[in-house]
């Protein structure tokens, strides 16, 4: 029985074949009769030998390594003085690698979502290898010439080192496919890093962004205005509701307290798991569990206006108004609360009134930095994986990878 694999290499033929203990070894020959001059830039046909025998390692089979071993052909140039020779290049490989360009390809697949430790020991290349592979073909810094188009800008922060406050930011983007880019990895959160990496990008480029997310830091926001004064700025809508949702925990672990010195221990106990529970919408609550809430809101009055209120906010965002009609309801809700008196929400109501406009722009398109957060819980897990990374080229070309690779490398 007859099998036949194919090499998927064009223009070369197979002299000899090897089998050897740690893997097979194909001896092959190019067919191309002709090259470029390195001298002069023409086509050159006049065969001249070979030069030295390298091997190249290339895409596995039946799970075995394979090595391409070749004699690289040389030709002489008949128009430049001296006849010089060129070595002739072949299409599917490098000649500064010591890889096939399928399996660098293959290579780089195997590293999305893993580490080139563990690439390193499964394919039994040295790390050193693996490195080399990955800056051949990803830059430690964004390729514009990649990129036709950026709707959607994203601008948040994450801390590279757990308690350190060693802040980088992240600088991401949805294009009109609503495919992520990874744009920029900064060295720190200063508005004048940020503002000049968005003065930066290239013109054309920046003609198309129409919004940037940000987090509620004017670093951030000011440098957007400033570096893209057209572009609409939206607080994420994430950031807000973390930020009301806060207050009304912070008001919840107050009463708490009060209730637990003035209930008894059995009434105390049947509220056990209320703060889920309070957490909650009251739609998605079981029935016993809205019965615990109602249980605590006859025991605290306030907590039943926090709530309501709480959730009331929540409705506003996700009701489809226009940006007036946002903002009409945002300080109706300012009103009625203060005139409550519930002052937990005090916080939040001097940071919505500060941040009205950015807040209320995510009506306009009901967009938000969500896959930007996304992203942030990538990076997180591309910092435990890797144990830490703290050269930010690197970092980048680890996010690229997870983030970009799979559409450039066959992934979905």
């Amino acid at each position: 029985m007859l099998l036949q694999i194919p090499l998927d290499i064009p223009d070369v033929k197979v002299e000899k074949f090897d089998v050897t203990a740690s893997g097979f070894v194909i001896t092959i020959v190019s067919e191309l009769k002709d090259t470029i001059c390195k001298s002069c830039g023409k086509p050159i046909d006049k065969f001249y030998g070979y030069s030295k025998e390298i091997t190249l390692r290339h895409l596995p089979i039946l799970e075995k390594p394979v090595w391409l071993k070749i004699k690289p052909k040389r030709y002489q140039c008949r128009d430049c003085d001296n006849g010089p020779t060129t070595t002739q290049a072949c299409s599917w490989y490098d000649s500064k690698s010591p890889h096939t360009k399928a399996y660098e390809q293959w290579l780089l697949r195997d590293l999305i979502n893993s580490t080139i430790t563990d690439v390193s020991m499964k394919r039994g290349l040295g790390e050193a290898a693996v490195e080399g592979i990955i800056n051949r073909h990803i830059a430690q810094q964004v390729d514009w010439t990649k990129i036709k188009a950026i709707p959607l800008l994203g601008i948040d922060e994450i801390a590279l080192k757990k308690g350190h406050k060693d802040f980088v930011v992240i600088i991401s983007a949805i294009n009109e496919q609503k495919e992520k880019h990874i744009l920029a990895v900064l060295p720190d959160r200063k508005k004048e890093t940020v503002k000049a990496f968005l003065e930066a990008i290239p013109v054309p480029i920046k003609a198309t962004i129409q919004r940037v997310c940000v987090d509620m830091y004017e670093g951030f926001s000011n440098a957007a205005y400033e570096a893209l004064p057209d572009v609409a700025v939206i607080v994420d809508r994430f950031h807000v509701a973390k930020n009301y949702r806060g207050c009304a925990d912070n008001a919840r672990k107050q009463e708490m307290k009060a209730l637990k010195k003035t209930l008894s221990d059995e009434k105390y106990a049947e509220l056990k798991g209320v703060m889920w529970v309070f957490r909650k919408g009251w739609t998605i609550l079981t029935e016993e569990q809205q019965t615990t809430l109602l249980m605590l809101f006859s025991y605290s009055p306030i907590l039943k206006q926090v709530y309501i209120f709480r959730e009331l906010l929540t409705a506003i965002f996700n009701a489809p108004l226009t940006k007036a009609q946002a903002v009409v309801e945002l300080e109706t809700w300012i009103v009625k609360i203060q005139s409550l008196g519930l002052s937990c929400f005090d916080s939040f109501v001097g940071t919505l009134q500060k941040w009205m406009d950015e807040i209320s722009n995510y009506f306009i398109q009901r967009q938000s930095s969500g896959f930007v957060e996304g992203l942030n819980n990538k990076i997180k897990v591309i910092k435990r994986r890797c144990y830490g990374i703290y050269d930010l080229g690197r970092l980048f070309q680890h996010i690229w990878l997870d983030v970009e690779g799979r559409r450039l490398f066959g992934y979905a």
